[in-house]
């Protein structure tokens, strides 16, 4: 059953961010999941909530998707992200 990595963050120094998104893009394409929604227009339909940059990616199994969380080949752009960004990130499986 497929996952879905949810991400909301907000970007403290755009070009630190810039060198995350290349690394993640390759970490995250090597453990099978894929971008579904990367920082489009995003807005609250109900609640207080105020979104920054929304990110949704698909994994093909929640596991899939703590391994790439977890693996050494993605804490490289992990490190980078904490340096550059505030980041909210959850998962959830499909249906």
């Amino acid at each position: 059953m497929a996952a879905y990595v949810i991400v909301d963050v907000e970007i403290l120094d755009p070009a630190g961010y810039e060198r995350y998104k290349a690394l993640a893009t390759e970490s995250i394409a090597r453990h099978g999941g894929r971008y579904l929604a990367r920082g489009g227009r995003a807005f609250a339909l109900e609640g207080e909530r105020v979104p920054r940059r929304l990110v949704v990616l698909e994994f093909p199994s929640l596991e899939a998707a703590q391994r790439w969380h977890a693996s050494e080949d993605y804490a490289p752009a992990r490190a980078l992200r904490n340096a550059h960004a505030r980041t909210e990130m959850v998962v959830v499986e499909g249906v």
